[in-house]
């Protein structure tokens, strides 16, 4: 009677490991509909996870089927509830990292080579080309520092002078004017002009040397006079508006000749400037002429320092002032010549201190 018993033993345990493996399936689908709920939007790809997570809580019907087939062993105690695992579901990051690795192996090896080759070749051809930018710059700043501005004028204006001493013992050697031959490239205005300034700077040159304070002041003023560039839209400006308020006030009178020509008549002599006016005193100057007026003294400080720093130099005054006369100067630099090699070291500690 034994193996009837057997085998409804082995049928009540198999509807047992039924009834446990449906369980364990609607657990499953609990979780996933749970997972499925609280999951983000951009997390869609990890619920996908736990459903293939099942076929572990199907394991038991494998073993249901050794139960059926072996009696001596508990099918309650071979069935294990294993839930899905939420250690082992992938995150959002890790699946675009994968999905990101997956596109660059897809990536032909040949493109990528041929993209980074021309990459390549470009910064090649960047540094090629500053490589020979600077080779070009460097080269002109050694030219500029190798060559001297004033040797270099020198040099041109004896080329000059060469060449006009040339042509003149060409022209004499001929039977030639030079002198009506060199003018048939001027016109008689330019001629005129050169003329008239080569006897200017005769005259200048003449007058170099100091006469008294008047002359030089005057000096200075025409110079000044020849760096001032007038701005004439402004004076017809502004002398508009002065006509126009005199007119209306009544001080001028604006008479119309026969030719249709218009005049300002002053009437009591107040709008023309005398030697006793003092309109000027009410003239407010823009800032660009305040601005040409600080520059213009600021050039002629600079130009003192500099004149008096030549002749310095050129009187051997670099040092400190040791002297009270000429006759004084020149014992001192007698001494000098014989004396300095064994009192420069005294003086320089007397300067510094240190000597006492």
């Amino acid at each position: 009677m034994s193996p009837p018993a057997k085998r409804r033993r082995t049928t009540r345990s198999t509807a047992k490991q039924d009834a446990l493996v449906e369980e364990a399936a609607a657990l499953a689908a609990a979780v996933v509909e749970v997972q499925t709920i609280e999951a983000p939007i951009g997390e869609a790809l990890v619920v996908e996870a736990p459903i293939n997570k099942v076929p572990i809580v199907e394991a038991p019907t494998v073993e249901a089927s050794t139960i059926e087939t072996s009696t001596e062993q508990s099918p309650v105690e071979d069935v294990e509830m294993q839930p899905p695992a939420e250690d082992d579901t992938p995150s959002a990051e890790a699946a675009v990292a994968k999905q990101s690795e997956a596109a660059s192996d897809n990536v032909d090896p040949a493109a990528k080579a041929k993209e980074r080759m021309a990459r390549f070749k470009a910064l090649q051809a960047r540094a090629k080309t500053s490589s020979e930018k600077n080779l070009k710059e460097v080269t002109l700043e050694s030219q500029r520092l190798a060559t001297d501005p004033s040797q270099l004028t020198a040099l041109h204006r004896k080329h000059a002078v060469a060449s006009h001493k040339l042509l003149k013992a060409n022209v004499e050697e001929s039977g030639e004017d030079f002198e009506r031959k060199r003018a048939w490239d001027w016109t008689i205005d330019e001629s005129e002009k050169w003329d008239k300034r080569v006897k200017k700077k005769e005259a200048a040159r003449d007058n170099n040397a100091f006469q008294d304070y008047t002359q030089e002041n005057n000096k200075i003023y025409k110079r000044q006079l020849r760096n001032i560039n007038p701005d004439l839209d402004r004076y017809a400006k502004d002398k508009m508006a002065a006509v126009e308020k005199a007119a209306a006030s009544g001080g001028l009178d604006i008479v119309e000749t026969e030719d249709g020509e218009l005049i300002a008549v002053d009437k009591d002599g107040s709008f023309y400037s005398t030697a006793d006016s003092t309109t000027f005193a009410q003239n407010k100057p823009d800032t660009a002429a305040v601005d040409r007026l600080v520059d213009d003294l600021r050039k002629a400080e600079e130009q003192r320092l500099k004149k008096r720093k030549e002749r310095m130099a050129q009187n051997g005054d670099d040092g400190d002032v040791t002297y009270i006369n000429e006759k004084n100067k020149q014992f001192n630099q007698k001494l000098s010549r014989f004396y300095n090699k064994y009192t420069a070291e005294i003086r320089d500690s007397f300067e510094r201190g240190t000597m006492i």
